[in-house]
């Protein structure tokens, strides 16, 4: 029984650890992916003040792509 406990523990450990995703804190910015892109965080961030707080407009996402990063 110890033992099942440990390798159901290892292999739900193994799933989750080749996941990684960008999520913001409302939960908004979860399908954003960039390649040799700005830190997204910092990227985010200028982004938004450049847009007055907002980030769901075209403005924002012209802005991010500008940084690197893509919304699919």
């Amino acid at each position: 029984m110890k033992r099942l406990l440990i390798l159901a523990s290892a292999a739900a450990a193994l799933m989750t650890s080749g996941c990684i995703t960008v999520i913001d804190a409302d939960g908004d910015d979860t399908a954003w992916h960039g390649d040799n892109a700005q830190p997204f965080d910092e990227a985010r961030a200028q982004c938004r003040a450049d847009n007055h707080g907002r980030h769901v407009e075209d403005a924002f996402r012209d802005c991010m792509a500008a940084k690197g990063w893509t919304r699919s």
